[in-house]
């Protein structure tokens, strides 16, 4: 069974191959990451798709870890940012500051 490499993304060529953790381009030389090549979808609760610089409002009252604050449902979080891991949304909330919110806690703003 063959498995099928994405084309090189400096000059499109098709002749990509794998070298240890790395894809190489014969042609241009250029090398970079297997893993860089696969972006994950990340979903707000309803299933849309998010992208950094979206709005979303949270779906549901959150207590802050090690605090007494709470993020109230209907909160607007602005340009949000997306990370890998756990909690993939880093945001600024008004009053709490900067804090990274669960994507199935969340719902993108449409407009």
């Amino acid at each position: 069974m063959t498995e099928t490499l994405p084309p090189c993304p400096d000059c499109a060529s098709a002749f990509t191959y794998a070298m240890d953790a790395l894809l190489v381009c014969p042609e241009c030389g250029h090398e970079w990451s297997a893993a860089a090549t696969v972006e994950e979808v990340i979903r707000d609760s309803v299933g849309n798709v998010l992208s950094d610089g979206d709005t979303v409002t949270v779906i549901k009252d959150l207590k802050l870890k090690g605090t007494s604050q709470t993020v109230k449902v209907g909160t607007k979080v602005q340009n949000i940012r997306l990370v890998p891991g756990d909690h993939d949304i880093d945001c600024k909330i008004p009053g709490i500051g900067q804090i990274g919110l669960k994507s199935q806690f969340v719902k993108k703003v449409s407009g």
